[in-house]
């Protein structure tokens, strides 16, 4: 930030000249880390009861294709649940650390106990890099992409559905650009990784990742036309919190994904050509 720019921030003076100081909401960027930890927990949860639900429909439904797309659906999603999720943990409880400050490391608030206690999380079940592993070299091939569909077919057909609809579109356009990269990388990887495994491997991170942000992706969108409906009954503070929260995942989580499909396209060559001396160690 320039002088002049800091200046002009100080110059605005404190927010709340009646109070000793500050609260910490006022502050842009803790607004950011905040936002950013609710919009991904809210999110999860809502990925989590979707495969949930599905597992019910697997174990129990009495029609056959609705337990066997029901499964096909927990398989393709189970390895994006354990590591997409996990992954949003750190950040989220890092970012929630980063808020306190200093205070935040020391064991008199807790929170450090929650940044240890999520950073296993992402080792439990064979490291996630080995749950991304799975997600393209097992499951996209399946069935000739069979599983797939149980993902593609809902998301496209809510964006069709709600592609001209006005009071959608916020979310819905944001939506539709991510899953067009999801879809793109989707065809980066069936179309190189059968013939290279280092280019599946390359991929398979950035892939699960850009999934799981789609994923919530779909959710929020679904879950702020849903919130819109109940906003029209009267205003209400969850479902506003809803809006809102979609809002900021639609314009500032989302837009990620842009940058994961550029790293996916990159292929396997900045990552397998160094050599392994480069690693060191180093005379």
């Amino acid at each position: 930030m320039r002088a002049s720019d800091c200046k002009a921030e100080l110059s605005r003076g404190a927010k709340f000249p009646d109070k000793p100081a500050d609260p910490l909401m006022v502050h842009p960027d803790i607004r950011r880390m905040l936002l950013t930890a609710k919009s991904l927990i809210e999110g999860n949860r809502m990925l989590i009861a979707w495969v949930s639900r599905s597992l019910d429909f697997a174990a129990h439904s009495e029609d056959t294709k609705v337990r066997q797309d029901a499964d096909d659906f927990v398989q393709l999603m189970t390895p994006v649940v354990k590591a997409f999720i996990t992954d949003c943990a750190q950040e989220c409880t890092s970012a929630s650390m980063q808020v306190l400050g200093g205070y935040g490391y020391i064991q008199d608030y807790g929170l450090e106990q929650y940044v240890r206690d999520a950073r296993i999380t992402p080792i439990y079940e064979g490291t996630n890099g080995v749950q991304a592993l799975d997600l393209v070299g097992r499951k996209l091939p399946l069935g000739n992409g069979r599983l797939l569909q149980q993902f593609f077919s809902p998301v496209g057909d809510f964006l069709a559905t709600h592609a001209k609809n006005p009071d959608a579109a916020e979310f819905v356009e944001p939506l539709a650009q991510a899953f067009e990269r999801l879809q793109n990388a989707t065809i980066v990887i069936a179309t190189k990784a059968p013939s290279n495994h280092d280019e599946a491997g390359a991929a398979a991170t950035d892939y699960l990742t850009l999934f799981g942000y789609t994923a919530l992706g779909y959710l929020w969108a679904r879950a702020a036309l849903l919130a819109q409906e109940k906003l029209k009954a009267g205003d209400d503070r969850f479902y506003r919190s809803k809006v809102q929260t979609a809002r900021f995942y639609m314009t500032k989580i989302l837009p990620r994904t842009s940058g994961l499909l550029a790293t996916l396209t990159a292929g396997a060559e900045p990552l397998m050509s160094i050599a392994d001396e480069a690693f060191g160690p180093f005379d």
